[in-house]
């Protein structure tokens, strides 16, 4: 597998409201509705490429992510054509997958994650359209 497209850059926020205007302002793009995950403790909102991720409850791994790292890059999302099989396919190339079976994500996509420790630092999502 490669050559995979970036499909979005995701950024952990304390407020989706006290940000949405300034990267509306940065990218010329208009904010989507805001869409809560429920499942996944989070309130998504995308301005063009960017997803703008913030907890929507006191528990959940967005809020650790922003006590221990406060705002700024939470990951990067490649898209592929099928996530399960690509999944499987960097599973055997030796990546370590965070989820075992692609979920539900923001907009309906399915998706899965690859735990950072083999991706030089950085959590990765794989995201079917």
């Amino acid at each position: 597998m490669s050559g995979l497209p970036v499909d979005h850059v995701a950024v952990a926020v304390p407020s989706l409201r006290d940000v949405i205007p300034l990267f509306e302002r940065l990218t010329g793009h208009s904010s989507s509705e805001i869409e809560t995950l429920a499942d996944q403790g989070v309130n998504v909102a995308f301005v063009g490429p960017l997803e703008l991720l913030e907890p929507s409850h006191p528990d959940g791994p967005v809020v650790r992510f922003l006590q221990r790292r406060g705002p700024g890059l939470h990951h990067i999302a490649f898209r592929v054509p099928d996530v399960a099989a690509a999944l499987r396919s960097l599973e055997d190339a030796g990546f370590q997958p965070i989820d075992r079976e692609p979920r539900r994500g923001a907009r309906g996509h399915r998706v899965a994650f690859l735990h950072p420790r083999h991706t030089a630092g950085v959590l990765l999502e794989l995201v079917e359209a």
